[in-house]
């Protein structure tokens, strides 16, 4: 029987995980069906009961439900509770277990794929919600020189710094705070690229051979990647990495084996 997995988010439409589960399902000669679903602003529980209820295994979560993720499931992992973010479940009999996949992808596209080192490195993160959330863990036990978390609504960012402020060098701000300062890795991690803006950056933010990260892939260009190529960013990553080795992640914790990343990342480009 044909074991049933999903994608939850609102807007979904522009989603490539059906895609690249299916060429997983492929590679690994698993027998699953994968799909995404829209689900209401205001009823993700229900439409993840929905799931379960027609037989559904485990799903990814993506914007705006990775916090809501983390209060429905009923157990997490640890790297789920240090993120208070949740973009994998997987459903075991009455459990739900909420896992992050978020900060294991970026770190193996950035180190691995990119080989661009993290440790030393001022690093500049753009947004405080979910998205962020998986990620500030796992960049900070790499042991940057810091780790600056910028977001529109200032407490939110300080929120998120404090959250965090016992594992490494992490501070929450503005972005008019970010003016005369100089960072080696930005990442983007707000929801901006879905509605065709870019958060608000001073110019000459970027040190010279740095590197500009978009975690929102599959949006083709966008303000941020053309701000940060007219800024002369040494080397810029619309994030498919990431998406990939997140993907593979979940794909491991689901079925217990580890896809290649690489075909499908030809697969998508041809695509795209």
């Amino acid at each position: 029987m044909t074991d049933k997995y999903c994608v939850f988010g609102n807007p979904i439409s522009h989603s490539k995980s059906p895609i690249i589960h299916a060429a997983f399902a492929r590679q690994t000669g698993q027998d699953i069906e994968y799909r995404a679903i829209l689900a209401p602003t205001d009823g993700f529980a229900d439409a993840v009961d929905a799931f379960i209820a027609e037989g559904g295994k485990g799903a990814n979560v993506t914007l705006p439900f990775k916090q809501e993720a983390f209060q429905l499931a009923t157990r997490l992992t640890l790297r789920a509770e240090q993120a208070g973010a949740v973009n994998t479940l997987v459903f075991n009999d009455n459990e739900v277990v909420g896992d992050n996949t978020d900060g294991v992808g970026l770190l193996r596209d950035i180190m691995i794929n990119l080989r661009y080192p993290i440790k030393g490195k001022r690093v500049l993160l753009l947004g405080a919600g979910g998205a962020s959330r998986g990620v500030v863990g796992p960049l900070l036990g790499e042991l940057p020189e810091s780790l600056t978390i910028a977001n529109r609504t200032v407490p939110r960012a300080r929120s998120l710094a404090e959250h965090f402020a016992s594992v490494g060098p992490v501070t929450g701000c503005g972005y008019d705070e970010l003016a005369g300062r100089v960072f080696d890795i930005v990442i983007n991690a707000t929801s901006a690229s879905l509605s065709g803006t870019m958060p608000p950056l001073p110019e000459g933010i970027f040190a010279p051979g740095s590197l500009a990260y978009k975690m929102m892939y599959g949006m083709g260009d966008t303000p941020f990647s053309t701000f940060a190529r007219a800024q002369g960013v040494g080397l810029f990553s619309e994030g498919l990495g990431m998406l990939l080795e997140q993907a593979a992640e979940s794909f491991f914790l689901w079925r217990g084996i580890r896809p290649n990343c690489a075909p499908v990342a030809e697969l998508l480009q041809t695509k795209a």
